[in-house]
Parts: C-alpha cells; sequence; structure tokens
C-alpha cells in the first residue's frame, strides 16, 4: 500500500506550497471573523442602531457577490501567486484604514465593500493554484483539509472576536485582521513557487473545454446551488428551538450542529482521496443523502435528533462538495480554472444567503420545522436533477459502470 493510500493527509501536508496557501488563507479567515465582530461592535457603540449594525454586518458578504463576478477572472490574467499577493496587501491596508477612529460611516462601508470584492480574486487564486502544487492523489485530501481548518479558524474567529474587543477594544482588533493579511502575503510570497499567468499556456486540443466539459460543469453549478437548501437550518436554528421548545442552549446546539459535520465531512472525503476523478454517484450520492437527515425533521421535530440529522446533513454535503470540486477542477481547461473556480464560491455562498432570506419567509407563513423539512425535500429533488443533466452530458462510451444508476447508499 502505498503513502498516499496509508495518510493522504500527511501526503498534502508534505508539499510545501500547499501549507503555505493552507496556513494563508486559515489566517486570513480567523481575521476575518475577528473583524465582522469588531465592526458590529465599532458600528452599534456609534449608532445604537441594529438595523446599521446589520447593514455592516451584511456589506462583509453582500460586496462578494460583485467581486466574484467582476474579479475572480484576475486569476487567470496573471501569475495567480501574484493576484494573492496583491490581493493580501490591499486587503491589509484596507482593514489598517478601518481601524482609524472616528471614521465616517460611508467612509467605513466604503472600505468593507472594497475589501470585500478583493477577496474575490484571492480565492480564485487560491483554488487554482491548489490544483497545480498537489499531486493528484493527494488533492482531495487538500480539499478536505482546508474545509476543516476554515471551520475551525470560522468559529475561533467568532468565539475569540467578543474577547479581544472587549481587551484590546475594535480598533486594535481590526489591526489584528490587516496583520494577518500581511502575513499571509509573506507566507504566500515566500514559499508559493511563482508560474506564467494561466492564459499564457495554449489549452491542449480535444481538451477539458470541450463541449463535453459544459454539460458537467452546468451541473456542478446546480450541485453548487444546492447548498443554500442545505444550509437553511443554520438559518432557521432560533425560531426552530422555539418551536421545539428549548432555550438558548438548544439554539447553539443546533447551529454547532453543521459546523461539527463538516469537519467529519471533510476528514471522511480527504480519507479517501485518490488519483481517480469521482464519478457521477460519487459526487451526486452524498448530496442526495445530505438533503434526506433535514427532510426527516419532519417526522423526528426533537432538539437533540435535528442536531444529529443536522450534523449527518452537514457531513454529506461536504463530502459531496469536495469531490464536486475535484471535478471541476478536471473538467474546467487550466487557463480558465481561476475565474470558473472563483465563481463557482461565490455562486455557492450567494445561493446560502438567497435560500436563508427565502427559508424565513416562508417559515412564517408554515413554521420552520416544515420549512427545514421542506428545503431537505427540494435538495434531493435538485441533486437528482443535478444528476440527470450530469449523466445526459457525458457520451454513450466515455460513461462507466460508477455512473449507472446504484443506490446512492453506495457512494
Amino acid at each position: 500500500m502505498n503513502d498516499t493510500k496509508r495518510a493522504p493527509f500527511a501526503v498534502a501536508l508534505r508539499v510545501r506550497e500547499y501549507r503555505a496557501l493552507w496556513s494563508a488563507e486559515a489566517l486570513s479567515v480567523f481575521g476575518d471573523q475577528v473583524a465582522r465582530v469588531a465592526l458590529a461592535l465599532l458600528v452599534y457603540a456609534r449608532t445604537n442602531s441594529a438595523a446599521l449594525t446589520a447593514l455592516t454586518y451584511a456589506l462583509t458578504f453582500l460586496f462578494a457577490l460583485a467581486g466574484g463576478f467582476l474579479l475572480s477572472g484576475l486569476a487567470d490574467r496573471f501569475p495567480r501567486r501574484t493576484v494573492i499577493v496583491v490581493t493580501d496587501l490591499v486587503r491589509a491596508v484596507l482593514a489598517a484604514a478601518m481601524a482609524v477612529p472616528g471614521l465616517p460611516l460611508w467612509v467605513l462601508w466604503s472600505l468593507i465593500a472594497v475589501l470585500t470584492m478583493a477577496a474575490a480574486p484571492f480565492k480564485a487564486g487560491q483554488l487554482a493554484l491548489l490544483r497545480d502544487v498537489l499531486p493528484r492523489d493527494a488533492y482531495q485530501a487538500g480539499l478536505g483539509l482546508r474545509q476543516v481548518s476554515s471551520q475551525i479558524a470560522q468559529v475561533a474567529g467568532f468565539g475569540l472576536g467578543g474577547a479581544l474587543v472587549t481587551l484590546w477594544g475594535a480598533g486594535t482588533s481590526l489591526l489584528l485582521n490587516g496583520a494577518t493579511f500581511l502575513i499571509s502575503a509573506i507566507i504566500v510570497r515566500r514559499w508559493v513557487s511563482a508560474r506564467p499567468p494561466a492564459r499564457s499556456e495554449r489549452a491542449k486540443p480535444g481538451g477539458a473545454g470541450g463541449v463535453r466539459a459544459d454539460g458537467r460543469l452546468a451541473a456542478i453549478f446546480v450541485l453548487a446551488s444546492l447548498t443554500g437548501l442545505l444550509v437553511v437550518p443554520e438559518g432557521l436554528a432560533a425560531p426552530f428551538a422555539s418551536t421545539v421548545g428549548i432555550g438558548a442552549f438548544g439554539v447553539g446546539l443546533l447551529m454547532a450542529a453543521d459546523p461539527v459535520g463538516s469537519v467529519l465531512g471533510g476528514l471522511w472525503a480527504g480519507a479517501r482521496s485518490s488519483t481517480e476523478v469521482p464519478s457521477l454517484r460519487a459526487v451526486v450520492g452524498p448530496a442526495v443523502l445530505a438533503g434526506v437527515p433535514l427532510a426527516l425533521c419532519a417526522v423526528y421535530a426533537n432538539a437533540w435528533v435535528a442536531a444529529v440529522l443536522w450534523a449527518i446533513c452537514g457531513m454529506f454535503s461536504t463530502v459531496y462538495l469536495i469531490r464536486m470540486q475535484a471535478v471541476a477542477a478536471e473538467v474546467i481547461p487550466k487557463e480558465r480554472l481561476g475565474g470558473v473556480m472563483g465563481r463557482l464560491s461565490t455562486y455557492l455562498q450567494t445561493s446560502q444567503g438567497v435560500a436563508i432570506a427565502g427559508a424565513g419567509v416562508v417559515a412564517d407563513r408554515i413554521n420552520p420545522v416544515s420549512t427545514v423539512a421542506l428545503s431537505g425535500g427540494l435538495a434531493i429533488a435538485s441533486a437528482v436533477g443535478a444528476g440527470v443533466v450530469w449523466r445526459a452530458a457525458r457520451p454513450r462510451q466515455a460513461r462507466t459502470a460508477a455512473d449507472e444508476p446504484a443506490p446512492v447508499g453506495m457512494a
């Protein structure tokens, strides 16, 4: 048995460039969460307005959409290491500027908007570089480890953010965010090798950019969009808890369930990393299974059971997302990989915001428990639909036994 099959995570971590990209992203994610807490507390202290505080927090997500669609292509037009370093330096300056005392709110919001947009080329460049630096048999392990560390960094950032603001103040906490970007830029510049712009390399004839890739890419975007349906429980945790008769502790329990499941899913998918491109069944199977626990909430409306079901949902959703990214990295031409992966990431995030907002409206009309169950049912139907699109896009001679219909439990 080779080393990859024994310890795929260790194989990924032996790659110096991967370690640099992985640690740089974890630092940036941690700093972002601390900054979100600091900005919320800063604006609320100055305005005593819940609406303006919510607007400030929403801006950290809203402009990610614009950045994703407008700026992700920079990761293909310019050297990806340069794109990552420059965007980190820009974000470091912007984060430090936010710490200036007494900034007018419109200036603060403008800085937030630009900083959020600058995250798009960073992520696009990083996702594309991961495919270059990792061997194929460790690629899914690298994605899994990235997912685990991102979840931990988010929880740590939110958990420590309030304490850091209390101890140091909002301004110093924002400077800390700027420092994480600066350190990230130094790490990437020092330990990631320079490469030419992806678009300077000629695409090979008959490569993944052909007609066959387009159909599978459409299925991939459908699979990315259904992630929004799978995170609906997080947005409805408080009203769900109220409906089933539990208090604040139950809300925390429910909100922690998905991240815990996501960590387990990242470890599982990474541990099964291989040189093979995941088949239709290996991607769509877990996507279908991710919706089943939410649908079961209609029957088992108990807080503890719901927490377990939501964790299972988080686990399967992470498994299919990692495998989906592995397929995307194969079907997207190298010279377009940064832009498409960046937009795919943006599409995934946007679908979550849209689905949660819509679920809130539906929950007011029916009830949170039924809304969560409905989102699970819609996720199952969407996953099956994506599978149909995927299968139809592949020529008959290209289909494998793994693509034939089979019980989803075999994924």
